[in-house]
Order: structure tokens, then C-alpha cells, then sequence
């Protein structure tokens, strides 16, 4: 039986998800035995396979460099433990300032709020569009989701900071 998806990717996109020569589509193809079309002129991608799961995998490194990653980033997904994770900024905020102003809390001045997350949870964190997206080891990404959304909500960076710290540590001492 063959499954068939479709997804709609930003065309500024498009040329990322293609690669040099074809290099970055064929790369998700060969990893998840999935073939791959992109209609460039609408941003719409298909995606055809014979396995269920492959297919969501598939699916999902697309989605992500529709999304803002590099194609190297996303390709984490093809890892068993790997998980990608989107937030929807509409959800939190109403207006254009209010969104404009929730993506500058979680990126924080200079980028600082950003990455302090990335490296206390070892996620990659994109703030594209009207989304937030998120790959990172399945045990670690909804922690990093779950202090954007502190900060979304309105939380302080130190308090989300020190929710993160605390998080962090009960994992480590967990995996000993």
C-alpha cells in the first residue's frame, strides 16, 4: 500500500528544502525511502511511501526547514530520539505589536534568551513567521516548549531560567 502526503511549505523555502543540486531532498529520500515532489511555484510538497512511519518522518524534516531550520538541523528528526515541536504565536497574542513583541521576549536581546534555552535544554529553537519551532531529544524539547511558553505567558527570564536549571539538573540526576 502506498501512503501519500501533501504539505504546504513557505517558497522561500522551497530552495533550502531542494539543496544544491538536489542534494537536501535526496538525502531525506534515500534516509526515509520516501519520494519527494515540490511544485516551487505554490510551495505545496509531496511526499509518497510505502511505510506509515518513514512517511511521518519524512513529513516532519520537511515541515521543519519549511519552518526556518537548516536542513542539517532538521535532519536530526531521522533519529529514533529526536522530536520537533511547533508553537503557534497567534495563540498568545492578538495583535501585530503584541506578536512582534513575544517573539523578542523568547529571542531575548541579542539573541541571549534564545540560546540560554537552546543550551540548557540542547535544542535548536527557530522563531519563524508566527511560529516558534523546536528539534531537539525527545526528553528535552517539550522542557524547552514548556519555557517558551513561561515566557509567552509572561513569566520572567529569571524565573523561566531557574525552572530550566532545576528541569535540567532532575534530568541528569534521572539518566545516572
Amino acid at each position: 500500500m502506498t501512503y501519500v502526503y501533501e504539505l504546504k511549505i513557505p517558497k522561500q523555502r522551497i530552495a533550502v528544502l531542494i539543496g544544491k543540486k538536489g542534494e537536501v531532498k535526496k538525502e531525506i529520500e534515500e534516509a526515509t525511502k520516501v519520494k519527494i515532489r515540490v511544485d516551487s511555484k505554490e510551495g505545496d510538497v509531496f511526499l509518497e511511501g510505502e511505510d506509515g512511519l518513514s512517511l511521518y518522518i519524512a513529513k516532519e524534516v520537511v515541515r521543519s526547514i519549511g519552518r526556518g531550520f537548516n536542513p542539517d538541523v532538521a535532519k536530526l528528526l531521522l533519529k529514533a530520539d529526536y522530536v520537533f515541536e511547533q508553537i503557534n504565536l497567534p495563540d498568545y497574542a492578538k495583535t501585530k505589536n503584541a506578536l512582534k513583541r513575544l517573539k523578542g521576549r523568547v529571542i531575548g536581546s541579542e539573541g541571549k534568551s534564545r540560546k540560554n534555552i537552546e543550551s540548557l535544554t540542547n535544542c535548536s529553537i527557530i522563531v519563524f513567521g508566527k511560529t516558534i519551532s523546536i528539534i531537539g531529544p525527545s526528553e528535552q524539547a517539550p522542557i524547552a516548549r514548556h519555557a517558551i511558553e513561561m515566557l509567552l505567558r509572561g513569566s520572567t527570564h529569571s524565573t523561566v531560567y531557574k525552572w530550566l536549571e532545576n528541569k535540567c539538573k532532575e534530568l541528569r540526576f534521572k539518566n545516572v
